[in-house]
């Protein structure tokens, strides 16, 4: 009767032989390798092209797919490190002119046209759905900025306690790991070469939008912002074009901005919470001008029932008016000047690329006059107005 070690040492050999590897369970008390399994004999280098092929295939449909969607090479994804990058610029030489604000004068600031216009490029600060006052407080702050700060506003979003969507850019600037930077450059090489990349069109993105809304209570993708620009190498931002053509988009961005439906309007702005937007942007600009800068506050256009409701929430008696008094700056409103009324704003909040050039031509004409801080060329472009805009949308 054989016995149970040579039992079990056979048991342990057919195991080995049928599994094809060797393990330290196979030698009790005998230090052993890495378990090794063969690699089996397959064609490897015919499945690798076809795998690589298959690939192309794929990624080549998928762009050509999102391209078709109005997408484009060189739009690049904008965030806090790319607003970090550029806030760094103060940091690193004398800058002339920097703005900061929301979304709106985000969209509505043709650089190209600022700098044909002066000769000088400003640093563009703004940022989507943010208040602009914690940023005028960084500059204010900052003993290497003495140049001209414009401020663009939209009331609801400035007379606000709230940073807002994008307000840990600041953080970002303070401290930005390496491999966050250094993500942001590997990033933008592939996003000056493929479309698809947008944040906005990702699979995992259009799948969520799928989403029916038919939990009560719950968050609705129907409720998000989807794509509305098309940004540059420095944040230079414009309307995303299809916005202003395609119907469906374009009402979707109006109903955004929009109360929903049953749901009450948002409360005005207290007066507790005017008071204290008051009191800080007057300390800001008395910092910026003792260091022989200067502030000015520009409210780009917004229209429709948007604007209605703008006017309805925080009047320009309650807001702007009494801004302008207690920080002792100039305003430019886009209500006072004919060459700013008229625009074509296709969802109500932002202009349209070309109407956004002649925005730009028409308060940067009229802050070199009121300001003193910028000077136009003598060879600069000749004024547009509103008959060099599209038609105007729906």
């Amino acid at each position: 009767m054989p016995s149970s070690t040579s039992s079990s040492e056979s048991l342990r050999g057919q195991r080995r032989e049928s599994a094809e590897r060797l393990t330290a369970a196979d030698r009790p008390g005998v230090a052993q390798p890495v378990p090794v399994r063969p690699v089996p004999d397959r064609p490897w280098v015919p499945m690798l092209w076809v795998a690589l092929l298959l690939f192309t295939v794929l990624l080549t449909a998928w762009e050509w797919r999102m391209r078709t969607l109005g997408l484009e090479a060189g739009d690049l994804e904008d965030g806090g490190s790319a607003w970090a990058e550029q806030r760094r610029r103060i940091d690193a030489g004398d800058v002339a002119v920097a703005i900061v604000g929301d979304s709106r004068i985000l969209f509505d600031t043709d650089m190209d046209r600022f700098q044909q216009l002066t000769g000088v490029r400003p640093v563009q600060l703004a940022l989507p759905g943010t208040n602009a006052r914690p940023f005028l407080h960084d500059l204010a702050g900052d003993p290497d900025f003495h140049g001209l700060a414009i401020v663009g506003i939209a009331d609801r979003s400035y007379f606000r306690d709230e940073a807002g969507l994008m307000g840990d850019a600041l953080d970002v600037y303070h401290y930005e790991a390496p491999s966050r930077r250094s993500g942001l450059l590997l990033q933008r090489v592939l996003e000056r070469r493929l479309a698809f990349l947008d944040d906005n069109y990702r699979l995992s993105t259009l799948v969520h939008r799928l989403d029916p809304d038919t939990r009560p209570g719950a968050s609705s993708p129907r409720y998000d912002v989807w794509k509305l620009r098309v940004s540059g190498a420095d944040r230079q931002s414009s309307m995303w074009p299809r916005i202003e053509t395609d119907r469906p988009l374009r009402e979707h961005a109006r109903a955004v901005w929009m109360p929903r439906a049953g749901q009450p309007p948002r409360p005005p702005p207290s007066d507790p919470v005017i008071a204290r937007t008051l009191a800080l942007t007057r300390e800001a600009v008395s910092r910026i001008r003792a260091r022989g800068g200067d502030v000015v506050f520009v409210r780009p256009p917004s229209a429709g029932a948007l604007r209605i409701g703008e006017e309805r929430s925080l009047p320009r008696r309650r807001g702007w008016d009494p801004l302008l008094r207690a920080a002792g700056v100039r305003g430019l409103h886009f209500e006072d000047y004919p060459a700013m009324r008229g625009l074509d704003a296709p969802e109500w909040s932002h202009l349209s690329r070309r109407c956004a050039t002649v925005f730009t031509d028409a308060y940067v004409r009229e802050l070199a006059r009121v300001s003193g801080r910028l000077e136009l060329r003598a060879d600069g472009p000749r004024p547009l107005g509103p008959a060099d805009c599209e038609t105007q949308l729906d």
